[in-house]
């Protein structure tokens, strides 16, 4: 293949792609959308217009993890309750070693709570600046099924999706 015409390739491939991730990105939302509205619904079917299931569409839950909401109060209560002298860094400005927040963090997201038990004391700690909440948002995944992927080629290739997709990359499909 020449030169020329990979770049041409290369460019229609581009516009494709630029077409498809633009509808995929409002589709995807439009079904965020409708799972968020039908809050019983964990998991729904992908079928094509012929009846084929070719994947699912599951919910996915964040996971709670602990997340430092007031990095001063965060900084105070570590400065004046953490054992190690060196948790925090003194410069002009005072902040938690990175180690440290990571550490005391994960032991937090662990426990489910904004807590922290000093295991040389057996003091437990209410740790200010910090809450247990979803680190993304609520979203979906597409699993595909076994053939799913080649069931869904099949039916591009035979026209079968001109209603559901893209119209205008069909042949015949409006602009």
């Amino acid at each position: 293949m020449s030169l020329s015409e990979l770049a041409a390739r290369e460019a229609v491939l581009k516009a494709l792609a630029d077409k498809i991730d633009k509808q995929l990105k409002a589709v995807r939302a439009d079904v965020q959308a409708a799972l968020d509205e039908n809050r019983g619904v964990q998991q729904v079917a992908a079928v094509l217009p012929n009846g084929r299931q070719v994947a699912k569409v599951s919910l996915t839950d964040p996971t709670p993890a602990a997340v430092v909401t007031d990095p001063a109060a965060f900084t105070a209560w570590v400065r004046d309750h953490h054992p190690d002298p060196n948790a925090v860094t003194r410069r002009l400005v005072t902040e938690v070693r990175p180690a440290t927040q990571v550490a005391l963090l994960a032991e937090m997201t662990a426990a489910g709570v904004a807590q922290w038990c000093n295991t040389e004391t057996g003091e437990v700690h209410a740790v200010p600046g910090v809450e247990i909440r979803p680190t993304r948002s609520r979203s979906h995944s597409v699993r595909f099924d076994k053939d799913g992927r080649d069931q869904v080629a099949r039916a591009w290739r035979t026209g079968e999706l001109a209603a559901l997709v893209l119209p205008e990359l069909t042949a015949g499909g409006a602009e």
